[in-house]
């Protein structure tokens, strides 16, 4: 079983800003794939969505406080890869990474996930985000501009396909062929 959490803030007025990047990845995954709509689980304090083998999870805790759904869906499940989606500022607009691990880099939100989930045993999909011209601070939740939000649909169409290889093929083979 996969347990995919994006990361992202609830609210209409945080629509296509950068933090909520992980959001627009499992909402596209989720329409691509015929997952049903997501439902709030109260429970989990999450909008979820369900099909097969693969959980998809939108956190309603706000950024910063991720780590709380992540971790009541783990403690309730057995043998879940968890594969967590979210904005990275320290790479470039149009790009994506995987990584596996690691630490939190100074994302507050993945932060927070290693923080309750008690470890940095998963896999992260970085979509990167950078702008030129302001701290990341400044920038997270400000919305894409139309041109930004072009390249940024590319990425997550891309992020898309390598989370459908990802659960087909496993991390090392998705690394081998999303990293080159």
């Amino acid at each position: 079983m996969m347990l995919i959490i994006g990361l992202g803030n609830p609210g209409a007025q945080f629509n296509h800003t950068r933090h909520n990047a992980g959001f627009e990845v499992l909402d596209f995954f989720a329409q691509k794939n015929g997952f049903p709509e997501f439902s709030l689980s109260k429970k989990y304090e999450a909008l979820i969505s369900e099909k097969d083998d693969v959980i998809l999870a939108k956190p309603q805790t706000f950024m910063n406080e991720s780590g709380k759904t992540a971790a009541a869906m783990l403690k309730n499940t057995t043998g879940v890869n968890l594969v967590v989606v979210h904005d990275e500022i320290d790479l470039e607009l149009g790009k994506m990474k995987f990584s596996k691990d690691s630490g939190a880099g100074g994302h507050k939100g993945v932060a927070s996930i290693i923080q309750h989930v008690g470890n940095n045993n998963f896999i992260r999909l970085k979509i990167g985000v950078a702008t030129d011209d302001k701290r990341a601070e400044e920038v997270v939740l400000e919305k894409f501009s139309p041109a930004e939000q072009e390249t940024l649909q590319q990425v997550i169409e891309k992020a898309s396909e390598a989370l459908d290889h990802l659960i087909n093929n496993g991390i090392e083979k998705t690394m081998n062929e999303y990293h080159k």
